[in-house]
């Protein structure tokens, strides 16, 4: 099974923590949907033994794309690619792009799944952010969304300087309150380059504050884990059977296939990336030229990436798997690194697998990175 990703370029502005790719040209929109369909049919050839089992609509702001664009875009894809029956398709989505006409819309394309990226209710922070929604228009928009879609997942962001433990579990009530069934929370950090960044340095807004962000990650693991819901992934919560099936397929290592400008792709050996540029990427698919990069991943890459994702899984690293997959000596080097983080209550082993304590969810990354494989410790037999 494989996942398709689409990844829309557009926003109407820019947030100021963000540094995905976009534009907040919106000039381009047309030409922009031309050119992924083309490239969906000039790689449906390498892609034509998998059957995709998601077809995730991600940016970028997809939801301020016209429902007829992004039909255009589903039949490119259902024309070229083989697809199960039971299809997860989600939309990322805005709150000042929700309205019943949009939601009976997406409903009609058959997206079944919406993630909302509401970040905050308050507007201080939202402003903060230069998010274009306030307070009330979220709440609005997520009433009105639960009665049409069951499979909700909202986006939450912590750490935000200024911002109370006990407003932030006033946003996790107002959730569960909705029957929201799916929460992604995410730390608030700063990125190179982006206006969050320069606005720190400047003084204008307080430095982030680590020992917040780590007690607001365990007061919101608390209080889901408490209604219920599975913390399956570092920043991801569900209630069960509410799961992402499209995030859950990256961090089992599944292939996918990226489709737009900085999209990136994952197939058995290769990792692909398109250049992260609109008009490079539409100009190169027009003329039949190059608009990406690939790699070739050793069973070094593999093995650090399966160690990296799977240790921010409530799956863990299984030690069978390390062996079967990566050969005894890997396994054995794993076993001889994460063993200090264990005696650390860092770690845990659980019948053959190791999981992220309590207190090491946190700092999982950090923790992961001190288990690569480096370049003067790869086990005699790699090839």
């Amino acid at each position: 099974m494989a996942g398709l990703y689409l990844h829309i370029p557009f926003c109407r502005q820019a947030c100021h923590y963000c540094d995905f790719h976009f534009s907040t040209s919106l000039a381009k929109i047309n030409p922009m949907i031309q050119a992924m369909k083309s490239e969906l049919k000039l790689r449906a050839t390498e892609w034509k033994d998998e059957c995709f089992e998601t077809l995730y609509f991600g940016g970028g702001t997809p939801s301020l794309i016209a429902p007829e664009l992004l039909l255009e875009l589903i039949e490119a894809a259902k024309s070229t690619l083989h697809f199960e029956s039971e299809l997860e398709v989600t939309l990322e989505c805005n709150p000042e792009d929700i309205n019943g006409t949009s939601l009976e819309a997406w409903r009609s394309l058959g997206v079944n799944r919406l993630s909302i990226g509401i970040q905050a209710f308050d507007d201080h922070a939202l402003t903060l952010m230069n998010r274009i929604h306030d307070a009330a228009g979220a709440k609005h928009a997520l009433e009105l969304a639960t009665t049409y879609f069951e499979r909700i997942s909202v986006d939450l962001i912590y750490g935000i300087p200024g911002r109370s433990d006990a407003q932030l579990m006033d946003d996790l009530s107002t959730l569960l309150d909705l029957g929201i069934t799916h929460v992604s929370a995410y730390a608030l950090t700063v990125e190179p380059q982006t206006a969050l960044e320069r606005f720190i340095a400047k003084g204008v807004i307080d430095p982030i504050d680590e020992e917040q962000a780590a007690r607001q990650f365990n007061l919101i693991m608390d209080r889901l884990e408490d209604a219920g819901f599975l913390h399956y992934e570092l920043s991801n919560y569900a209630l069960p059977g509410h799961e992402s099936r499209n995030n859950s397929a990256y961090w089992m290592r599944k292939p996918y296939l990226g489709i737009g400008p900085g999209a990136h792709s994952f197939k058995e050996h290769e990792r692909r990336w398109n250049v992260s540029n609109n008009p490079s990427y539409i100009r190169a698919l027009k003329d039949k030229t190059s608009f990406f990069e690939t790699e070739t991943l050793s069973k070094r890459d593999h093995y650090n990436e399966y160690v990296m994702t799977a240790l921010r899984t409530h799956w863990g690293v299984s030690l069978d798997y390390l062996t079967t997959t990566f050969g005894r000596a890997f396994k054995d080097y794993f076993t001889m690194i994460s063993t200090p983080f264990i005696l650390d209550n860092l770690l845990f082993e659980d019948e053959g697998v190791i999981r992220a304590t309590r207190k090491g969810k946190f700092l999982v990354d950090g923790i992961a990175s001190e288990l690569f494989m480096l370049e003067l410790q790869s086990p005699k037999d790699e090839d």
